[in-house]
């Protein structure tokens, strides 16, 4: 009996112990259960709606780009694009050779599409060919059944209707790199269809022509393949971008300079610094680079001798020669070291010590005072000038007509061109300063170096009434609003510099006379320069090698010509350097000229070339 009982005691403590166990367990069950759909319920719903629902970016419409009338420059036009879905097609090397019967397709692509294809998850469309034209559209439609997993469908390409014409000034857009990808945080980036600004002014405005992505959100199944779209927002297409290139008169100035090896020409409004054209030569199809360029014409274009990717405008950096001589002729004035009265006798030679300059009229011009030694671009008569006043005073003169420095356009790469000092030479070069460089200083040769859009620059600021304007493409409300500001200079001085660029061209002994404008009425001022990028020794220059037709063309001296007009009422002022031309009164006066009475023609700026003509009719 005792038994029994102890038996039954311990039976019921056992259960009451394991009771215990069971409900312990049950209530941390419901603890847990508590903590996952109460606690943090809302954590775990988002999850699972993150499993259930993928987003995806959609990449938004890129801003036009047009001209100051609103013709479109850069545009985004339909384009047809193929791809494959591997698990779609039970013979991935046999649709793609199937395929590239019909379109061309590069063997190496097509192992490149492979590769891809088997990388990826079966489900995912790899991209062959997204610049398809209609034709080939039709053509794989029509044989649709026989290519089992191609897809077609369309996207938008960036595209530039006018090809090389603006090819420098609106550069282009090409897959983002590495790099870029690491200093953008945009997720837009991130995408393999996205095209980023590279050059011109879809880089410097990238991010106003990028717009901003939109959202996809699509429904996935568990291997993420997509069911359905749940929702979508299309975000916002890029801002359109109007410039101040006139396309007619860009096109122009490309079709006058297209014979020459190699050239540039800017076109500026004297007051409010707008760059109405920018021309370079040799150029390239921008349209090319959207894609990615195949590795053989990457290197075809960078390894050209013309360099056809530098835009020459604002990177090709030359001696500016004879169209310095007004800056020189300004310092000394300003200094008082002469007047536009002061003379010089040429003869043709220079003497400093034992060196020998000499000027490029062989037997001299005589004497002559300031308006008729820039008409006739004595030589003899700037280097006098520049000894008189000293190099460091010429580079001043120079800087506040923006030379030697960037003038700030709003275009990536723009170089800064070079007016030496004294303290330049010591610094860069650990030498000091000489007489005889600062004698080939005066007449724009030596060290300094200029580029065609500062010549342009310089003219503008020489003609509007000394405002320092500066050049751009896309100017904001608030800077059309501001001043230019003043260069304080002598007034009869300036008047000198200019009559004496008027008869450059109008003047019974200009250096430019064939450069005459066909409007009646209008009258062009301007100045020649041809700048030496060889050194002529002694020996060459007895036996006239110098002068020699038949030199190769890397030896000929660089011809240059800047202008503006009206001049009674200055409106445009131009600047045409043309590669090894040889003078700057043959080879870059006359299409400076064409240039300039087709700017009046079309006349952009509205200037009132009535008024003009009979101001130039009483003076």
């Amino acid at each position: 009996m005792y038994q029994e009982t102890d038996r039954h005691r311990l039976f019921t403590r056992r259960a009451l112990v394991l009771g215990a166990g069971q409900l312990g367990m049950f209530g941390l069950l419901l603890g847990r259960l508590w903590q996952l759909q109460v606690t943090e319920g809302e954590k775990y719903a988002l999850l699972a709606e993150d499993n259930r629902v993928n987003t995806k970016l959609i990449v938004p419409a890129r801003g036009r780009i047009l001209d100051r009338l609103g013709r479109p420059l850069a545009r985004n036009v339909p384009a047809y694009r193929v791809r494959v879905v591997r698990e779609r097609t039970p013979d991935l090397r046999r649709t793609l050779r199937s395929l590239a019967e019909l379109v061309p397709v590069s063997p190496r692509r097509l192992q490149e599409v492979e590769e891809q294809a088997r990388s990826l998850r079966p489900f995912v469309p790899v991209p062959i060919r997204d610049d398809l034209t209609w034709q080939e559209v039709a053509r794989i439609a029509v044989h649709a059944p026989e290519l089992p997993g191609i897809l077609l469908d369309q996207a938008l390409l960036r595209d530039y209707p006018h090809g090389p014409i603006l090819a420098h000034v609106l550069g282009y857009v090409g897959p983002v790199n590495d790099r870029e990808l690491a200093n953008d945080r945009d997720p837009l980036l991130a995408l393999p269809e996205f095209r980023i600004g590279k050059k011109g002014i879809e880089k410097s405005y990238d991010k106003k022509l990028r717009g901003r992505a939109g959202l996809s959100k699509v429904e996935v199944n568990a291997l993420g393949r997509e069911i359905r779209e749940l929702d979508r927002d299309e975000g916002q297409p890029g801002e359109d971008l109007q410039i101040s290139v006139d396309l007619e008169l860009q096109r122009f100035c490309f079709d006058r300079l297209a014979g020459e090896k190699a050239a540039a020409a800017a076109v500026v409004d004297v007051h409010t610094g707008a760059v109405l054209a920018s021309v370079s030569i040799p150029s390239f199809d921008p349209k090319a680079f959207t894609n990615g360029l195949s590795a053989a014409t990457w290197r075809q274009l960078r390894d050209d001798p013309l360099f056809p990717l530098v835009d020459k405008c604002i990177r090709g950096q030359y001696p500016p020669g004879s169209t310095f001589k007004m800056v020189t002729a300004l310092a000394a004035l300003e200094k008082g070291v002469i007047d536009p009265g002061h003379e010089v006798f040429c003869s043709g030679v220079f003497t400093l010590g034992n060196a020998r300059f000499h000027c490029w009229k062989t037997g001299g011009h005589g004497r002559l005072a300031l308006v008729q030694a820039i008409a006739q671009s004595c030589d003899v008569y700037f280097y006098d000038v520049a000894l008189r006043v000293g190099v460091d005073a010429i580079a001043s003169m120079a800087r506040r007509f923006g030379l030697g420095e960037r003038l700030g356009v709003d275009l990536p790469g723009e170089r800064p061109g070079l007016v030496p000092t004294r303290a330049w030479k010591r610094e860069r070069l650990g030498e000091p300063w000489q007489k005889g460089e600062t004698v080939v200083t005066g007449i724009g040769q030596g060290f300094v170096l200029t580029t065609p859009l500062q010549l342009a620059v310089m003219t503008a600021r020489l003609c509007n009434g000394l405002r320092m304007v500066r050049p751009w493409f896309v100017r904001s409300p608030e800077a059309a609003a501001e001043e230019w500001p003043r260069i304080e200079l002598p007034e009869e001085g300036l008047r000198a510099v200019l009559r004496g660029m008027y008869e450059v061209v109008n003047g019974a002994r200009g250096t430019a006379r064939r450069a005459k404008l066909p409007i009646e009425g209008i009258a062009l001022a301007g100045k020649t320069g041809t700048s030496q990028v060889k050194r002529i020794t002694r020996a060459e220059r007895a036996r006239g090698d110098h002068k020699r037709k038949d030199k190769p063309w890397r030896e000929r001296d660089h011809a240059l010509f800047v202008c503006y007009a009206p001049y009674a009422a200055p409106r445009y002022a131009v600047a045409v350097v043309v590669e090894h031309g040889g003078s700057g009164s043959k080879a870059a006066a006359p299409p400076a000229r064409d240039i300039m009475t087709r700017t009046l023609e079309i006349n952009p700026s509205g200037a009132d070339l009535i008024a003009a003509r009979s101001r130039t009719a009483r003076g």
